[in-house]
């Protein structure tokens, strides 16, 4: 059984930054597809970023330029640096992790608000 714990969430000024962080219980971490999903009150859950088993990055166009995703498979765990947040980027935050199968963890919670 696959468990993903996110991390790193909080409130945060409009302008700053965050680092969440979702750690894998997986025995071949490295094989696993990566992402970090969002979902705002009211709205669909959304992709953010997702990085594949080899490194490769996508970005949603809201995240582009101000967000990156990253892993370390000697840790298990994946990486979303979030930069110059907006209070649009206010959502609960979920890890992903696909091989096979899809599992998610449980989310974290980002506000972004003066």
């Amino acid at each position: 059984q696959v468990q993903l714990v996110e991390s790193g969430g909080g409130l945060v000024q409009p302008g700053g930054s965050l680092r969440l962080s979702c750690a894998a219980s997986v025995s071949i971490f490295s094989l696993y597809a990566m992402a970090w999903y969002r979902q705002a009150p009211g709205k669909q859950r959304e992709l953010v970023a997702a990085i594949t088993s080899d490194g490769t990055t996508h970005y949603a166009d809201s995240g582009k330029g101000r967000f990156t995703i990253s892993r370390d498979n000697a840790k298990n765990t994946v990486y979303l640096q979030m930069n110059s947040l907006k209070p649009e980027d206010t959502a609960v935050y979920y890890c992903s992790a696909d091989f096979r199968v899809r599992y998610w963890g449980q989310g974290t919670q980002v506000t972004v608000s003066s």
